[in-house]
């Protein structure tokens, strides 16, 4: 198994994007886009013919990185961008991103809406973020299965186990999971349990 060109961090921010590195059936780098786009030009650089494939942490799919020009341009490319300044913001109340859009909604709803403290848009603000609040858990599962079945599908869909570990996955059997992709390489496994994490929690 071959040396990470990077290092996992320990405590990774969830604001940064971050992505993982596979050489064949070895992780090879992972981390932020910038420092996973160098390592992978680092080992084409070393070995043209090497198949690597990338995949975003967050949905699991493979990213592609533009790596053409200096190391410092890739960077850049893909750094993430810089918080606004005070002075881009400006003085005075900050604006608070509302969008205007189309609701469909039937009569006695609008008059609902009409009846509560604050009027339609405040109640219907209010109960997004009710849904948002109660929908967390779920949505961290869901995004994990898809992500983890993503990732399997590209790097174990021909290997024993991939069936039965897929079902797993969906039914959030850990157990299962771990026993059907227990023959995987390693570091297929391994990430792939990270990626399903939140999803077989409470397998």
């Amino acid at each position: 198994m071959s040396t990470p060109i990077t290092s996992d961090p320990a405590m990774p921010d969830p604001t940064i994007r971050t992505c993982t590195a596979f050489r064949g059936e070895s992780r090879i780098a992972a981390g932020p886009l910038a420092e996973v786009a160098l390592a992978v030009k680092a080992a084409l650089a070393a070995d043209p013919e090497a198949a690597l494939l990338v995949f975003d942490d967050a949905t699991g799919r493979v990213v592609d990185f533009d790596l053409r020009g200096t190391a410092e341009e890739i960077a850049a490319r893909l750094a993430p961008p810089a918080p606004a300044s005070s002075a881009e913001r400006g003085r005075g109340r900050p604006k608070l991103g509302v969008v205007a859009r189309e609701v469909t909604l039937l009569p006695r709803h609008w008059d609902w809406l009409a009846a509560q403290p604050g009027g339609a848009s405040q109640a219907l603000r209010r109960l997004v973020e009710e849904a948002r609040r109660n929908d967390g858990e779920r949505g961290r599962a869901r995004r994990a299965q898809e992500a983890a079945y993503a990732f399997i599908a590209a790097m174990a869909g021909d290997r024993a186990g991939f069936e039965e570990a897929s079902r797993a996955l969906f039914a959030g059997d850990a157990a299962g999971f771990s026993a059907h992709s227990r023959s995987w390489p390693a570091d297929i496994r391994a990430h792939a349990e990270s990626l399903a994490a939140d999803a077989l929690r409470n397998g």
